[in-house]
């Protein structure tokens, strides 16, 4: 499986990023949940976006682990399927859960990742050993994403708030696109026999930053204009970090393939 993916055996394990990004994200979410409802203020919405890249870091790796098994084509549909399931389950927890919404919803993402992943090895008979955990996994990094970037907009956990500040408004499918590209697009950027975990995932870091970017800057009508700023600008200092680390790792890579000279004359 590791060999597969181009990079060889990965430094960090998708089960350690997973707890990582459960434990990050919904600690993320409850915290600008709470700070923002006890200070009366909306400054601490940052807190949430950080949450969605710890998530979105656990999405990333689990569409690694589960396409390096040779569907690099099926990247796109298997993160749109993620934050479908993401979407549904998680509004769905968030209007019958109360303050325990956001777990219900991730639990019940991951559940019916589990379930879907069985249906896609038992029933499709696609036969990849990793499906069931790595599709329970992108269920709850985009859960997570969803819930995630609707608390950076709406500056709270309850249903009513983000109905009428995220889904009302229409900012539901720009959250669900940004969060959508920002756990695919990684592996399928770097994809290839030189493909590298920490490549793959530092560029996931820097995705999740637009992410946080896009939400921050849609906060701006509900949150004012000092809690939208200050988390647009702790996401695009995120995103140079993380690019220019990226672009390290870029050149680092690539440095096999430099210096090869010119094809001889006349062709090969």
């Amino acid at each position: 499986m590791s060999a597969a993916a181009g990079g060889g055996i990965p430094k960090i394990e998708l089960k350690q990023l997973t707890i990582y990004g459960i434990i990050g994200g919904i600690l993320g979410i409850y915290l600008t949940s709470y700070l923002n409802g006890a200070l009366v203020t909306g400054y601490f919405a940052f807190l949430a976006g950080l949450g969605v890249i710890a998530a979105i870091l656990m999405g990333s790796e689990a569409v690694r682990t589960v396409c390096a098994y040779g569907i690099g084509t099926g990247v796109p549909s298997i993160g749109l399927m993620a934050m479908g399931m993401g979407l549904v389950v998680s509004l769905f927890g968030l209007s019958i859960g109360g303050i325990a919404g956001p777990i219900i919803g991730v639990v019940l993402a991951m559940a019916f990742g589990y379930l879907i992943g069985l249906i896609a090895n038992k029933v499709i008979k696609m036969n990849i050993p990793v499906m069931e955990v790595a599709l329970m996994t992108l269920g709850g990094a985009g859960a997570i994403t969803l819930i995630g970037l609707s608390v950076v907009i709406s500056g709270g956990i309850d249903y009513q708030q983000i109905l009428d500040t995220v889904i009302n408004t229409g900012y539901i499918a720009v959250i669900f696109i940004a969060g959508t590209l920002a756990i695919l697009h990684p592996f399928n950027a770097n994809l290839g026999p030189d493909e590298t975990q920490d490549r793959t995932l530092v560029h996931t870091i820097s995705t999740g930053a637009l992410a946080m970017f896009v939400a921050g800057l849609a906060s701006l009508p509900f949150l004012g204009s000092g809690a939208g700023v200050l988390t647009m600008l702790i996401a695009a200092i995120i995103w140079i970090w993380s690019f220019m680390w990226y672009f390290k790792l870029v050149k680092r890579d690539a440095s096999g393939v430099l210096g090869t000279g010119l094809l001889p004359p006349g062709g090969m």
